[in-house]
């Protein structure tokens, strides 16, 4: 993914018990505040920072999505990449990040949710019905993950994750592996979610039987013929929602702009478009993305502000 002057930059080698270097942008300092009041600009004049996991596509196409509607009203938008979940929700709590645009706050991130609770607000779900899945390509002979301990040679004994640190490597380590007896036969192999995709490519080319830890709504299931293993003891967790998580002082400091977060939703359709744009019509190049959707749904857009 590139990297854009001005609106992104990247968090590198940082643990979780590392201050992150970033200047916090939800101080709510008064003098600020005058000053933006005093050019005209308003609460418009300030600068709200996202954080994301940028092979994370739901937080991707949320964060340049806010960005373009933040920065046509006035905002100043930028965009935080760190690779590890845990990082992430550090940041959002200490202040350093504003908003993470697209959190799983119910189950897959639940246990980041009671770490920092008293630190972070739930503005509201964007999306209803989100879940965390095992999935095979549709040619695979079985449909049900009871049925993985007996062709665990067929899948050369392994599950293929994502990034170590992600809810759903926890889940399924904590949860889905016990529940399953899975590691009786299996290897979880850590990964990141663009190795595990293009794992899931290649296997799919050579037409081989692979099993990997996915999720939904995810752009994958648009460009790969893959259905989800049946999981009868619903170990995965049940459907949740995709959320705007902000750091404590956010909806004082920013009103507005959490007003409008409280008040977006998006349908499985609009959903679709949105991640196919950022991810396939207009590969590298987000904000032109971005732009394109809100023309294309400008109404609903204007709606939210009214």
């Amino acid at each position: 993914m590139s990297t854009r002057t001005g609106t992104t930059s990247k968090f590198i080698g940082l643990t979780a018990a590392a201050a992150l270097a970033l200047t916090a942008c939800g101080g709510g300092d008064d003098t600020a505040g005058d000053a933006a009041d005093e050019t005209g600009a308003g609460e418009g004049g300030g600068t709200v920072t996202l954080g994301i996991i940028p092979s994370w596509t739901d937080g991707l196409s949320m964060a340049y999505l806010w960005q373009g509607i933040l920065e046509d009203e006035g905002y100043e938008v930028e965009i935080e990449e760190i690779n590890d979940a845990a990082l992430l929700y550090t940041g959002v709590a200490e202040g350093d990040i504003d908003v993470y645009p697209s959190a799983w706050p119910e189950v897959t991130h639940a246990d980041y949710m009671d770490q920092y609770g008293d630190d972070l607000e739930d503005l509201g779900a964007y999306y209803e019905g989100a879940v965390l899945t095992f999935a095979v390509p549709t040619y695979s002979d079985i449909d049900s993950i009871e049925e993985l301990n007996d062709n665990a040679e067929d899948f050369e004994n392994r599950v293929v994750g994502i990034e170590p640190g992600s809810g759903h490597m926890g889940v399924t380590a904590d949860s889905v592996f016990p529940e399953y007896e899975l590691d009786e036969n299996f290897e979880l192999v850590e990964s990141s979610t663009s190795a595990m995709l293009a794992e899931l490519g290649s296997a799919i080319d050579s037409e081989e039987d692979i099993v990997v830890t996915l999720w939904r709504p995810f752009y994958a299931y648009g460009d790969y013929d893959l259905k989800d293993l049946e999981d009868p003891a619903g170990a995965l967790g049940e459907p949740e929602t995709l959320n705007f998580i902000a750091n404590s002082g956010f909806s004082e400091e920013f009103p507005d702009v959490a007003e409008w977060m409280s008040g977006f939703t998006l349908t499985d359709e609009e959903y679709a478009e949105l991640e196919n744009m950022m991810v396939n019509e207009y590969a590298d190049n987000e904000e032109e993305a971005a732009q394109v959707w809100l023309e294309d749904n400008a109404e609903m857009i204007d709606s939210l502000k009214e």
